[in-house]
């Protein structure tokens, strides 16, 4: 097999986002756009992905890390001249050279691999990726000849009044005999609108010198989509989202509404788990089969095994085991460690805990910096005051114990196996195990009293 080389395209600042992030850096599904394209790359099996960086270029090195080798594009002359600055890496190589751009992240690695294989397979010096446009406007045209063989590429504001009605259109993704890439570089001009080193000319100047120029035309025009704006990034989020709704419904998952339901790139989901309308499952989600996630949920990083219900609930950075159940209205924040068959009721809160299997949480409640075991129950309104206003402290709950309702437990604080608490105390000392502990003044009432009041 030909060695393979790619060069991702990732110098431009992105004007037209008017944003203070760098263009390729705007997230799709989840995740920057750059971070799909070389994710891509790298399943076509290159020899070495060469990233052309220039503005936010220490951010997409941080992006991308070692992954990638990095050229400096010190001022944006355009593409002929950003591909160009590879040549200290490639240039004296043999084989096939991918150029992609950055901001493609809709791309995927099967039609890079055909790409790759309609230009071997033609043994050509350059293979054009096209697609066909229905409305062509912003693109590059592909002009061909009379038989079909493709002249050149003439850029938007250089074409003529026939070649802007050409519907099949350059998706800015390339693959170049690398040898004969490095030599064409060398002869392109600025004798265009934007005064620029277009990567383009490079076709007109292979064909004058004889040599076979190819274009694969993708089946799919959404692939080709370049995000320069706002209006393009929300497009390619959708057409992202609907590609990974569809790969899991096909996988076993039953998404009741897929238009409400936001799915980042990199989750992964069981079979026969049900999704209700308007869920969010962000970054690196991971969850089991037979889940039921309730409408309005939003789990972040977080671990669901099976058999867990989530209904209306956020969950971040979270474990939750099988069968146990979150909300409504709960929220896990990071570090919460939920066991199986254990209940979270409604408008609870876990942050940095750890609670045993069959353990009950039901409402109102708050357990922060605590370790619970299995089987406690705990009452309504119970609050582990875990923060002393400077630091954080811990508290450990026994198997088999009964907190009831609206007691404050003050961290650190050591609550024994077997034991109670009574209702409406504030814990401040540890209690033994198979204690009752009661920790509240006794009632007091005022004969007579209310009968003075003016109301």
């Amino acid at each position: 097999m030909e060695k393979r080389y790619a060069i991702i395209l990732a110098a431009g600042k992105g004007t037209r986002m008017k944003s203070k992030l760098y263009k390729v850096l705007h997230p799709v599904a989840g995740k920057p756009m750059v971070e799909h394209i070389i994710e891509r790359v790298i399943e076509t099996k290159p020899e070495q992905i060469v990233t052309i960086v220039g503005y936010g270029a220490e951010k997409v090195k941080e992006q991308l890390g070692d992954r990638s080798e990095y050229a400096l594009q010190e001022k944006q002359l355009g593409t002929g001249h950003a591909v160009l600055q590879a040549a200290e890496f490639l240039k004296d190589k043999t084989g096939t050279t991918l150029v992609i751009s950055g901001d493609t992240p809709l791309l995927t690695s099967q039609t890079l691999d055909n790409l790759f294989a309609y230009h071997q397979g033609k043994n050509a010096s350059a293979t054009v990726l096209t697609a066909h446009a229905e409305d062509p406007t912003g693109y590059g045209r592909i002009v061909r000849d009379h038989v079909g063989i493709v002249e050149k590429i003439v850029e938007q504001k250089d074409a003529n009044e026939q070649e802007a009605a050409i519907q099949e259109i350059n998706t800015g993704t390339y693959c170049f005999d690398n040898e004969e890439l490095f030599n064409a570089l060398a002869k392109i001009g600025t004798s265009n609108a934007q005064g620029e080193y277009y990567l383009t000319d490079i076709i007109e100047i292979l064909k004058n010198e004889g040599k076979t120029v190819a274009a694969y035309q993708t089946a799919d025009f959404n692939e080709s989509l370049g995000v320069n704006d706002r209006v393009a990034l929300a497009k390619a989020n959708e057409l992202m989202r609907e590609r990974i709704n569809h790969q899991h419904m096909v996988a076993g998952v039953s998404l009741i509404d897929p238009k409400t339901t936001y799915i980042d790139a990199d989750v992964q989901i069981g079979a026969d788990t049900v999704i209700e309308p308007n869920v969010q499952l962000r970054g690196t989600t991971v969850i089991g089969e037979d889940c039921l996630i309730g409408a309005n949920s939003k789990i972040v990083n977080s671990t669901l095994e099976s058999n867990v219900e989530i209904k209306t609930s956020v969950v971040e950075e979270s474990v939750v085991r099988a069968f146990a159940d979150v909300g409504p209205y709960a929220h896990l924040r990071p570090k919460a460690d939920v066991g199986q068959h254990v209940h979270i009721g409604n408008f609870v809160e876990v942050k940095k805990a750890t609670i045993g299997e069959h353990t009950k949480v039901g409402h109102l409640t708050y357990v922060g910096d605590a370790t619970l075991g299995k089987d406690i129950n705990v009452g309504c309104g119970v609050v582990f005051v875990n923060y002393d206003g400077k630091n954080k402290h811990h508290t450990t709950v026994g198997d088999h114990v009964f907190i009831g309702s609206s007691t404050n437990i003050i961290a650190p604080v050591e609550i024994e196996s077997d034991s109670v608490t009574a209702a409406g105390s504030t814990i401040t000392d540890n209690i033994k195990k198979g204690d009752l502990a009661i920790a509240r003044a006794r009632q007091v009432n005022k004969t007579g009293y209310a009968s003075h009041l003016p109301f």
